[in-house]
């Protein structure tokens, strides 16, 4: 059984786009891991201080914070939605950090152990991490904790030397300088550049969307110019046949072939026309029926060698006998549009071919001439203007668009051997009966 295709809602059809929530939801996968990091340096700072430097500590009570800290982070990390989190979660997450570290320097010195300096960590993430009144309120708690240890707190004697005469002081500050420093640097090299993913995601919507823009903008246009060109079609159709039948023409065989090829070309913008005014009262996104490939090619073919005899088309159309492509009005006119560029660069000949690959076909337009400019290939599909002059160059974009929207991609390449080739690759709905 057919299956429907979306034309504006399939996931292909959209750019590899990352939403705000996507980029936070990231975030706390980022900050999960440092926990895992921090429950890990705080078992092992903290039995290297008791066995190794003969630092007097509270050690049940000390390991019990780092194993409740271990099981916080087990259970946001069981917990976390691949997309999303819950509104406040990082800053939950944080404050578990904070209230961890907070009581790892009570039953340690407080503000006089060198640790104390892990606080700028917190607040740093805080501030990165954090809209600007959650990250205010982070500040203020790191700060009414380190007032609070300043005075309140467990004593640790640091002036003892450890073996070896340590100075057990200086030792602690050099390493929380060093644990700062490198999770500082590690932490804020990924999340910057998922920050950056993120601009890059916004810049691309914000590109689709201009071209998009521009798309409506000719779409109106060619919808009112079609509804003004319908009368003075209907007119020259009524001319054409009667003069066809008027005994003058009639008498002249040589006119009747003329006439009857001006009758076909009437006909065929006729045609066109009817397409502008239906693809533009197509709603978008909504079920699009199947169309099996041979058929669509197999017209476009038949139309071009009717339309334009001077300039031949090679066909290899075999591998598209047995797909079903989206029926979607436009793409007739994206793959003429590809066809007409083609036949302007190599007015001696062009090649349609198509191949299938995995769940697509890739229908080549294939011409002799010098080939694209690497400019050219570079913006390949954008709108802007031709070197032909204003009115030109839409074709590539028009093209490129229908495929987005279909699911599929346009991309271009010079041959080796002379010319271009243009591959329009779109999407295998099913299997023609």
């Amino acid at each position: 059984m057919d299956r429907p295709v979306l034309a504006a809602t399939s996931p292909l059809s959209r750019p590899a786009s990352r939403s705000k929530q996507q980029v936070v939801a990231e975030n706390m996968r980022l900050l999960n891991q440092l926990r895992w990091i921090a429950v890990a340096g705080q078992i092992a700072a903290i039995l290297f201080a008791a066995f190794v430097l003969e630092v007097q500590l509270p050690l049940v009570p000390m390991l019990a914070v780092a194993a409740l800290l271990g099981l916080g982070n087990l259970l946001f990390v069981t917990t976390q939605r691949q997309t999303w989190i819950v509104p406040g979660e990082l800053l939950l997450a944080l404050l578990l950090d904070m209230a961890a570290l907070t009581a790892q320097l009570y039953l340690s010195g407080g503000t006089n152990n060198p640790f104390v300096a892990l606080y700028l960590l917190q607040i740093v993430l805080g501030a990165i991490l954090l809209p600007p009144a959650f990250a205010s309120f982070l500040l203020l708690v790191s700060i009414g904790a380190f007032i609070f240890l300043t005075f309140r707190h467990l004593p640790l004697d640091l002036t003892v030397p450890g073996p070896g005469g340590v100075d057990l002081r200086l030792l602690g500050e050099e390493i929380a300088f060093v644990m700062v420093a490198v999770l500082l640097v590690l932490f804020m090299v990924r999340i910057i550049d998922n920050l950056r993913r993120a601009d890059r995601s916004v810049a691309e919507l914000r590109q689709r969307a201009a071209e998009e823009d521009s798309i409506v903008r000719m779409g109106l246009f060619a919808s009112g110019a079609a509804h003004e060109l319908g009368t003075p079609l209907s007119s020259l159709s009524v001319l054409v046949g009667d003069w066809e039948h008027d005994p003058t023409f009639a008498a002249d065989p040589r006119l009747q072939e003329e006439l009857s090829d001006a009758r076909r070309a009437v006909e065929r913008c006729r045609e066109i026309v009817s397409d502008i005014l239906d693809s533009s009262g197509h709603t978008r996104g909504e079920a699009m029926g199947l169309v099996k490939a041979s058929e669509l090619l197999e017209g476009l073919i038949a139309d071009w060698t009717l339309l334009h005899e001077d300039v031949p088309l090679g066909a290899e159309i075999e591998a598209a006998r047995s797909a079903r492509i989206p029926a979607e009005p436009a793409l007739r006119q994206a793959l003429w549009s590809l066809l007409e560029n083609a036949g302007e660069a190599s007015p001696h000949g062009v090649v349609m071919r198509t191949e299938v690959a995995g769940e697509r076909l890739l229908v080549d337009i294939l011409d002799f001439g010098p080939g694209f400019t690497s400019e050219q290939i570079a913006r390949l599909g954008q709108a802007g203007q031709s070197p032909k002059g204003p009115g030109h160059g839409l074709g590539l974009f028009l093209a490129a668009s229908v495929a987005r929207r279909l699911g599929g991609e346009l991309s271009a390449r010079n041959r080796a051997n002379g010319g271009a080739q243009v591959r329009l690759a779109l999407p295998l709905v099913g299997a023609a009966s």
